[in-house]
């Protein structure tokens, strides 16, 4: 579940502060001066993310790209969100957060306490942020949702239910089926 933390806080806080906090155990974003605190994901949804960081990984290297889960992502000042999943082109890997003009790809695996949030509130960002991809896996059925960055909104560009394959062909070619992605 997400929440705004600390809840005894009345003014927004900063990118400064919010790099002050260094790491921490909990995944803490940066929503326009507000800090949004969520759990740690369930065993399923950290398979699945593992399971799709496997089959993206080898189709990333061959294009020069890179893949990643949970990475502090700057889609803009004052807005840092933590994807799953990014593909980027190169990072310095020693700086906490990537630029979002590096990411190629994002994705988000669904909850029922998020699914809202990664379908509108977050794919709005990363279109606003330019970012080119966008893929949300459905929690459960690991059904994928390709989404296509048209101007300033994405477009669905491929859909996959058990027993059907997505098909990738940018940022990386690859193919994958929802039921490879379950434990």
């Amino acid at each position: 579940m997400t929440a705004m933390a600390p809840a005894d806080r009345d003014f927004p806080w900063t990118e400064e502060e919010f790099l002050a906090l260094d790491e921490i155990a909990d995944r803490v974003e940066l929503w326009d001066g507000d800090l949004r605190v969520s759990a740690s994901p369930t065993p399923w949804h950290q398979h699945v993310i593992t399971e799709l960081l496997i089959a993206l990984r080898l189709p990333s290297r061959e294009r020069g790209l890179r893949v990643h889960s949970a990475i502090n992502l700057r889609l803009k000042p004052n807005r840092i969100v933590i994807p799953d999943l990014t593909i980027t082109s190169a990072i310095d890997f020693h700086e906490r957060v990537v630029p979002s003009d590096l990411a190629r790809l994002v994705c988000e695996v669904t909850s029922p306490s998020n699914a809202a949030t990664d379908r509108v509130l977050k794919m709005h960002y990363y279109a606003e942020a330019g970012i080119p991809w966008y893929l949300v896996v459905e929690h459960v059925t690991a059904g994928l949702w390709l989404y296509r960055l048209e101007g300033e909104k994405y477009e669905l560009d491929g859909v996959a239910e058990q027993g059907e394959t997505l098909r990738l062909v940018e940022p990386v070619t690859a193919e994958i089926r929802p039921e490879s992605l379950l434990p």
